[in-house]
């Protein structure tokens, strides 16, 4: 047995007044023998055993009374007695990931998830200490008023959360409260991706999932620009995931640029010319089904005129032929006075510009002469002819046979694009691209390997042709999730012109799906594109058994595909339950026992006098 007020008990004390006050009543007066109460003498003694046993049993009564007054007051829970549940410590873990929005029979699986857990925390008395945990791992507390309000306010999320770590921090708060019963209530559709690793949990677990057979989906999961920045032509690449044929439609800004239909793993690409100028926005559509979440994919861009770009002799006859073929297609623009340069270091004037080493090696102080001059905070070291493998985007399979060692200087803010052996080889920064090896199939084969046009067209149009300060490419990112931007950026703008407040190189990506425009100085300087995340588009659902068994640990688990035997099962834990009606009730009993006993009493004293 356990109490809630267990100071109360001091109350029981007050039991030994109606023993007292029976003890003393036998000596009250004196005895005084005179023959007029003879007669009543006589009458006493023929009624004196009845007498005795009344009052013993109206003592025994108040003696009672009172010992149960006390015990009520102290609010004891005690073992296979009472009625309603024991305090208990419960924390519920609300599943309201993007995949909860899926329309079943008619409404989205999350409603059955909420109002399972409204009809949990009805359930919950003022005993009961109380939690919230939904997917994202925000915790709250409160009373069950509190907690109905915050439940109520809940929608499914635009991303897929953390159950597991949800899981694991509704674990801790029940672990910390000092209630002997302790229960962690998850009421999820049971996703696979969403429970993709075995969880163990010291606490028990009641888990609900509603059943239903995950609806059959069609989904968009990647769309994006090729490339993404266009001069002024691109293509849009797109995948879609559906068990048939599709309709989408591609819309850029508010205008709609194609439709077609796709099949089942078959590629979307779409080749345009829009005359939009500037970042865009864009998204891939289809036809919607029972889970609209998915139906469209978000992308961003940049539209403009190509860079034009200066070739230098010293950069070598293949980057000149590179740069043919990217003039053919319209992605740049060769002219003698560029903005952008393409020559060995110590034969560039100005930033912006691609860099290599110097053709002969005698020129390497001048080059490093030329890289101070340019700001660049790096310079050429010692050669090295070991070869090596190089490692970094659209460089699988290059080989390095010879290159310099490019040696950081102090404070070098830079990205390293690619490495050789290790070390950096490829590095960048604010107008410039610096290589540690000529571009010769004599020290490298990336001049002579098919990925050495959309690298370099990737470093014209993504790091060189780029303004300083902005973006060259659209920033992907998980809703919520934390991401770097321009220095000095001061707000993001979605496609409607709405603004947020946005200082610091990482802020949070917004929670809405879409694309969010980087503002500095009142100019978009890149984009923020937000899409959920493709695990959420694969439905397949682990049933409330299996789930169970995933997660139960030493204590085990329960599940349940009904919100009442869940209910149920959640405060089964607490095995100890509050006896205040019982006793209340016996209160009532006795009061009603000691008004029948004195009645009956002074009936028997009128009788005998």
């Amino acid at each position: 047995m356990s109490f809630l007020a267990p100071f109360y008990l001091l109350l029981a004390a007050g039991a030994a007044v109606p023993l007292l006050l029976h003890l003393l009543r036998r000596n009250i007066g004196n005895r005084v023998d005179f023959p007029a109460a003879r007669y009543l003498q006589r009458a006493e003694q023929t009624h004196s055993r009845s007498l005795r046993l009344r009052n013993l049993l109206l003592m025994l009564l108040r003696v009672l009374l009172v010992v149960a007054l006390a015990l009520a007051a102290a609010r004891p829970f005690v073992g296979g007695l009472g009625v309603g549940h024991g305090a208990t410590a419960v924390a519920i873990v609300l599943d309201n990931s993007l995949s909860t929005s899926a329309v079943v029979s008619g409404a989205p699986v999350f409603d059955r998830l909420r109002d399972a857990a409204v009809a949990l925390l009805g359930s919950a008395t003022p005993a009961d200490r109380l939690w919230l945990v939904t997917a994202d791992g925000q915790l709250r507390g409160g009373s069950r008023d509190a907690l109905l309000a915050e439940v109520r306010r809940i929608a499914p999320s635009d991303g897929a959360g953390d159950l597991p770590l949800a899981l694991r921090r509704a674990a801790a708060v029940v672990q910390s409260a000092a209630l002997p019963a302790r229960a962690v209530a998850v009421a999820t559709d049971g996703q696979r991706t969403s429970w993709d690793a075995a969880l163990r949990s010291d606490q028990q677990i009641v888990v609900f999932t509603p059943g239903d057979v995950a609806p059959r989906n069609r989904a968009v999961v990647a769309a994006a620009a090729e490339p993404v920045r266009w001069t002024p032509r691109g293509a849009i690449v797109a995948e879609i995931d559906a068990p048939d044929t599709v309709g989408f439609r591609l819309v850029l800004g508010d205008r709609t640029v194609a439709r077609g239909s796709a099949g089942r793993g078959e590629p979307v690409l779409l080749r345009a010319a829009p005359p939009e100028r500037g970042w865009q926005a864009g998204r891939v559509e289809i036809e919607p089904d029972d889970y609209r979440a998915d139906d469209v994919r978000h992308f961003a861009l940049w539209i403009g005129p190509p860079p034009v770009v200066t070739v230098d002799p010293s950069a070598g006859t293949f980057v000149a032929t590179a740069l043919g073929v990217l003039a053919a297609d319209g992605r740049a623009v060769l002219g003698s006075g560029g903005a952008i340069r393409i020559a060995a270091a110590d034969a560039v004037p100005a930033l912006p510009a691609l860099l290599a080493p110097p053709v002969d090696p005698v020129r390497l102080g001048a080059a490093n002469r030329s890289l101070a001059r340019l700001r660049i905070p790096w310079r050429f070291g010692a050669i090295e002819r070991t070869p090596a493998i190089a490692r970094g985007a659209r460089l699988a399979g290059v080989s390095v046979a010879e290159r310099y060692r490019l040696v950081a200087q102090d404070g070098a803010g830079s990205d390293t694009l690619a490495t050789a052996a290790g070390e950096p080889w490829i590095v960048a920064g604010p107008g410039y691209v610096l290589l540690g090896s000529r571009l010769d199939p004599a020290a490298t084969t990336l001049p002579v390997r098919a990925p050495f046009v959309p690298w370099l067209a990737d470093v014209i149009g993504l790091r060189l042709a780029a303004p300083p300060g902005e973006f060259g490419a659209p920033i992907p990112a998980l809703p919520g999730a934390m991401v770097r931007v321009p220095g000095g950026a001061d707000a993001l703008e979605s496609p409607a012109g709405a603004r947020r407040d946005a200082s610091g190189e990482r802020i949070t990506a917004p929670a809405e799906r879409g694309v969010w425009f980087i503002v500095r100085g009142g100019r978009r300087v890149g984009a923020i594109v937000v899409n959920a995340p493709p695990g959420e588009s694969m439905l397949a659902r682990w049933s409330a058994t299996a789930l169970a068994n995933r997660l139960g640990g030493r204590v085990g688990a329960r599940s349940s595909g009904s919100a009442n035997a869940w209910v149920a099962d959640v405060f089964a834990s607490g095995t100890r339950r509050p006896a205040l009606t019982p006793l209340l009730l016996l209160v009532l009993l006795l009061l009603a026992v000691e008004a029948v006993a004195v009645r009956t009493t002074r009936s028997s004293r009128s009788t005998a006098a």
